[in-house]
């Protein structure tokens, strides 16, 4: 009797998965539904945003970089805006109006892409009506960004110097409408899940990473305070005067799918927070920009003679400015994590290099240690808790 024949198989899982949260390739070698290895393979949806941004000038770079993480396009913005901002030498110019309504701007972006993480993480692995609230609820917010600047998606309110214009008539009272409702739908979420033994035989002890791991593969964000790291970068490098601000930064140990889970629930409540304190100190009214004319354009109500006129419009619109030589990294806390763009300018109206940090590249290629040795249905969960968005690593 011969003896029976035993090997692996390899197979593709994507770059058409719906699972794998983009146009990600995963090469998996499987013995029978267990994950003996797997390879990441990136680049389909390459866009060479990076080397676009050194042919455009300065203020026109902020469309594009809101394009990476799609999820988070106003984290992108602002990180940009910041750097740009430090070589400029006008972040002491920055009204505090400024500051506090770009805190409340990337802390409802935040809300915005962790429910679209938990809407589609909860669908993939079963909880269907979890989905379909978390994006009721992101519909709200997509239709603050309507309000705010007449696009839902990429809003490009920011903008180095300061604001696009200032916020529209009842801003305030929406944002408020929202935030008294929104800690009674994350109820509703938690309801549903967290005590669930479904959600929970399918998050727990699944997709573990350890400590060391995390930190020698430089994860950062909800992955790595699930494992008790507690680095954010709005306590660690504050910006925006996050420092003046009440909230903390929560953790988990396990180091699992449900961990990541309970870490970004307990997230979205501290943005609340911060978003009712950014709205306690913006006033209805006020500055929205540096006020410094060489960069952002004029207050409309300002009298000029008709050759004035002329030359504003020519430099600010045309020619745009010059940043002076050098170099900067400005790190922000995105929803995956430190974000940053790295930007090198030689005098010019446009900069020479523009280097993002995308904290969803650095999930992927740590997906390895996560899966390895667990069963290919648990990989969808392990993905899905990872929240990486391919246009952020595929930039």
């Amino acid at each position: 009797m011969s003896d029976i024949r035993s090997e692996t198989m390899t197979v593709n899982m994507g770059p058409q998965h719906p699972s794998t949260h983009g146009v990600l390739r995963l090469v998996l070698e499987l013995d029978g539904e267990n994950i003996v290895s797997l390879n990441p393979t990136i680049g389909f949806l390459h866009t060479g945003i990076e080397k676009t941004c050194e042919q455009k000038k300065w203020q026109q770079i902020v469309p594009l970089v809101e394009r990476m993480d799609y999820l988070g396009p106003q984290s992108n913005s602002l990180s940009f805006c910041l750097s740009a901002e430090r070589l400029l030498g006008i972040e002491s110019a920055m009204p505090d109006r400024v500051t506090f309504i770009r805190v409340l701007i990337a802390e409802l972006q935040r809300l915005s892409s962790h429910l679209v993480w938990l809407g589609t993480h909860g669908m993939e692995i079963g909880a269907i009506s979890v989905m379909m609230y978390a994006f009721r609820e992101r519909e709200q917010l997509l239709n603050l960004n309507e309000q705010l600047a007449g696009f839902r998606m990429f809003p490009s309110y920011l903008r180095i110097g300061g604001l696009r214009e200032d916020l529209p008539r009842g801003f305030h009272q929406s944002v408020t409408a929202f935030l008294d409702k929104f800690p009674g739908k994350l109820d509703e979420y938690e309801k549903l899940l967290t005590k669930n033994d479904v959600w929970k035989r399918r998050t727990q002890g699944v997709g573990y990473l350890s400590r060391e791991d995390t930190m020698a593969w430089g994860l950062v964000g909800p992955v790595a305070r699930a494992v008790g790291i507690g680095y954010d970068v709005r306590k660690t490098f504050p910006y925006l005067k996050y420092d003046t601000f009440e909230f903390h930064v929560p953790t988990a140990t396990e180091g699992d799918v449900f961990a990541r889970y309970t870490v970004k629930i307990e997230e979205m409540r501290q943005s609340v927070k911060l978003c009712r304190q950014a709205l306690e100190r913006i006033s209805p009214t006020g500055a929205f920009d540096c006020g410094d004319y060489r960069i952002v354009p004029p207050p409309k109500d300002r009298v000029y003679t008709e050759m004035e006129a002329l030359i504003q419009h020519f430099l600010i619109y045309s020619q745009g400015f010059n940043v002076p030589k050098g170099e900067c990294y400005v790190p922000v806390e995105g929803p995956r994590g430190e974000h940053g763009f790295y930007i090198v300018s030689d005098g010019t109206n446009r900069p020479l290099r523009v280097k993002s940090r995308a904290p969803s590249f650095m999930a992927c290629q740590a997906l390895d240690k996560m899966v390895v040795g667990g069963l290919v249905a648990d990989l969808i969960a392990v993905i899905g808790s990872t929240d990486v968005v391919m246009g952020d690593v595929d930039r």
